[in-house]
């Protein structure tokens, strides 16, 4: 097969899907599919569906309009705050969006009454992470404004934590989240479908038995994709977290100095800093470099060490003994690694059960 390569089962991220909405229909949320790491991928998201995922999320329009052309059956959701050079894109395709900016909103506005469609939203709220989100105390303000605008459905409140600073989602502040919830009904005319608690980071404080209230959805992606929480990246109780790899062919197989020599000055990538001497090693050269994944989110097989890259080349230190030129090395990639991978044309997908 070709390489490097992304090797996707179907089944195993279907089984984690599953098994997290079931286990969350429990505390009465519902999941949001996050789509994002594998850029609106249609097999993901049709086996992220076919586990009882009832809407789809994605940050880039351009990843919604692909899970469009696919004919997947999912509400889809814009999670990132829409551009207003794009509104009129993302009133097309998204059946709702998370928003910030009321600048945005009349934009969207605007989009919805010449499309003559209704757009939804769903007002993000700042809880303490510091990237996106109203502040708490002109929410209502901000809600007022929108209530006035044509052609827009507020459709709930929402926050995200722990992308930005780790800021943990815990008691307090999805209470916060529930109380706001319950502040804009009691002064508006208006049912909130979704409380949107968090993301993956959110798995601990909803499944440990704490009072959900308000909070019925949660936006998931790592946890379904690699089977882990993201407060401390430890895999989840029942979940397959090796349901993706990155393989890479050996294009370098020689014994060579662990130390380099010469004058040293700054690396490729303005790193600096020498290599301590461990005598001859037994090293790999992989081709697939910075431009296809990041290295350090990489965990490489037993006996085998990564040294570094450049943008085309992955270095490894052999424990045990080199694998020669034209063979695989398999990884298992975090987040980081996936998302950079998944981007990269040069990595070929490949989706199987």
């Amino acid at each position: 097969m070709t390489a490097p390569r992304l090797e996707f089962d179907l089944n195993k991220i279907h089984h984690n899907a599953r098994t997290l909405v079931n286990r969350l229909a429990l505390r009465g949320i519902s999941v949001t599919g996050v789509t994002k790491a594998t850029m609106g991928s249609p097999e993901i998201a049709g086996a992220m569906l076919q586990a009882g995922v009832r809407t789809l999320g994605d940050s880039r329009i351009k990843n919604i309009e692909t899970m469009r052309g696919a004919s997947l059956t999912g509400s889809m959701m814009l999670l990132r705050s829409p551009m207003i050079s794009q509104a009129s894109q993302v009133v097309r395709h998204a059946d709702l969006s998370c928003n910030t900016e009321i600048n945005v909103i009349k934009a969207l506005s605007l989009a919805a009454l010449e499309a003559q469609k209704k757009h939804e939203i769903v007002l993000m709220v700042e809880l303490g992470d510091l990237r996106e989100g109203i502040m708490p105390d002109t929410l209502l303000n901000t809600v007022d404004e929108v209530l006035r605008l044509p052609n827009i459905n507020i459709k709930g409140i929402g926050a995200n934590l722990a992308c930005r600073c780790g800021v943990t989602p815990d008691s307090r502040n999805m209470a916060e989240l529930s109380d706001l919830a319950d502040a804009i009904e009691a002064s508006f005319d208006l049912t909130l479908e979704m409380v949107s608690g968090g993301n993956s980071a959110n798995l601990q404080w909803a499944l440990n038995g704490a009072e959900t209230r308000r909070v019925n959805d949660l936006r998931l992606g790592e946890s379904i994709l690699l089977g882990r929480e993201t407060l401390h990246r430890q895999p989840i109780s029942g979940l397959h977290t090796d349901a993706i790899k990155l393989t890479a062919e050996v294009i370098e197989s020689k014994i060579k100095p662990s130390k380099p020599w010469g004058k040293i000055a700054q690396t490729a990538f303005g790193e600096t800093g020498g290599l301590g001497d461990r005598g001859l090693i037994t090293q790999n050269i992989l081709a697939m470099g910075r431009q296809d994944v990041d290295p350090d989110g990489l965990q490489p097989p037993p006996g085998v060490k990564i040294l570094g890259a450049s943008s085309d080349h992955l270095m490894l230190e052999m424990m045990r003994r080199g694998h020669p030129v034209g063979s695989e090395v398999s990884f298992q990639p975090n987040y980081s690694a996936l998302l950079y991978a998944m981007t990269s044309p040069f990595v070929m997908k490949s989706y199987g059960i």
